[in-house]
């Protein structure tokens, strides 16, 4: 998504002086931000998924093919058929891959039993499948992910979503234990004060101290466990660690994190300053790896690659995020903020945070707030 933003803003701002290319396999974009509505009932899938015809009147060629790989010394792209593109100055935006062993047992044969949900599309819509199967009195089980990943409170909102849709079914016996690598996580106060409210008795969240770590799991026997017990669920979904996309680490973007270092002023890549790397690959300091940010990212990028070729004004690299994520039928909260460059990294300038003492009428507001951004964002990207 972030690369098709920065190549319409390059193409439309630069006037057409500048060749713009996108490498993009789909026809079709299924986005990772509100999947969890589609889980939870709120959306359906055809809502998430978006053409990309409106490219051409932008004057961008689309490329329906895989990147398999760069060649940053000749300034190329290699295709999965094995042609080449060149450039001048590349967009990487190669997402996430998931670290399967980084959970003990998992992998990604396991993934199919116990789906992470993690990468839009057969993943997400398993994750939907299995959560509608369930009779009453189900256990769910979810590993959430160690930091960093991509959309910090995606689980805990996505485990909302499994609850509103148990509610809504009326089934009372039914239960879901999060097992958590981490000691605290985005919005754990909102989240956890919901939970109490909407979905009291049926969301148990456990920090590594409460459950010792995770041993095993085992998708033929449906079990994961952990240094406290074993648990027998009827649904288990895996959300392992994560890195940026194989091609961004084949092309020696990344460094020892995983994931890709950048200038804060501009997006380049710290490792090639005539690449610039969006979205959940980058390490981009405080901002969280979101659609938001990304897409705050590739304004700025584009903004430069405009202005170095043709010559025009820039301005100093500012970016902005919203994180919303929704607890039950009209109570969504959200956390964001201002960023800027600040010693070397992308830092805070102004942040924010929804309350736990808010009315009714403030989550309402919040959560048409989160509606309403969605479909401005996706139609101007795809629109």
């Amino acid at each position: 998504m972030s690369v098709w933003r920065a190549a319409k803003y390059i193409a439309r701002d630069s006037g057409g002086a500048i060749d713009v290319t996108m490498i993009e396999p789909l026809d079709k974009f299924v986005t990772c931000f509100h999947s969890n509505l589609y889980i939870g009932d709120f959306r359906s899938y055809d809502s998430i998924t978006h053409g990309y015809d409106a490219m051409k009147g932008h004057g961008v060629r689309h490329v329906r093919a895989m990147a398999a790989s760069i060649n940053r010394q000749a300034k190329t792209v290699r295709l999965a058929d094995a042609t080449t593109l060149p450039y001048d100055r590349l967009v990487v935006s190669p997402g996430v891959d998931i670290r399967f062993s980084s959970v003990p047992g998992y992998s990604e044969e396991a993934s199919k039993i116990m789906p992470h949900g993690w990468k839009p599309g057969e993943q997400t819509q398993l994750v939907k499948k299995q959560l509608d199967a369930l009779e009453d009195g189900a256990l769910i089980v979810m590993i959430a992910p160690p930091n960093p990943y991509r959309c910090p409170p995606g689980p805990y909102e996505r485990v909302s979503m499994f609850a509103h849709v148990l509610k809504a079914k009326g089934h009372a016996r039914s239960k879901i234990v999060i097992i958590d690598p981490k000691e605290t996580f985005s919005k754990q106060a909102l989240f956890i004060d919901g939970w109490r409210k909407h979905y009291p008795g049926v969301i148990e969240w456990l920090d590594p101290k409460a459950h010792q770590g995770v041993k095993n799991v085992d998708a033929k026997a449906m079990t994961v466990t952990t240094g406290h017990e074993t648990y027998k669920a009827q649904m288990i979904t895996v959300i392992p660690a994560q890195s940026a996309g194989a091609i961004a680490i084949s092309a020696e973007l990344t460094n020892q994190s995983g994931y890709c270092p950048i200038n804060p002023d501009n997006m380049q890549s710290a490792n090639d300053p005539n690449i610039y790397v969006l979205g959940d690959a980058c390490i981009a300091g405080d901002m969280p790896k979101s659609a938001f940010s990304a897409n705050s990212q590739a304004k700025v990028a584009a903004m430069m690659i405009r202005a170095e070729f043709s010559k025009t004004q820039t301005f100093p690299a500012r970016y902005t995020n919203t994180c919303w994520s929704l607890i039950e039928i009209d109570d969504a909260v959200k956390v964001g903020g201002r960023y800027e460059p600040k010693d070397g990294r992308i830092g805070a300038a102004e942040t924010f945070i929804s309350k736990v003492e808010e009315d009714a009428a403030t989550r309402k507001a919040t959560s048409d707030e989160n509606m309403g951004w969605y479909q401005a964002i996706t139609a101007d990207i795809f629109g």
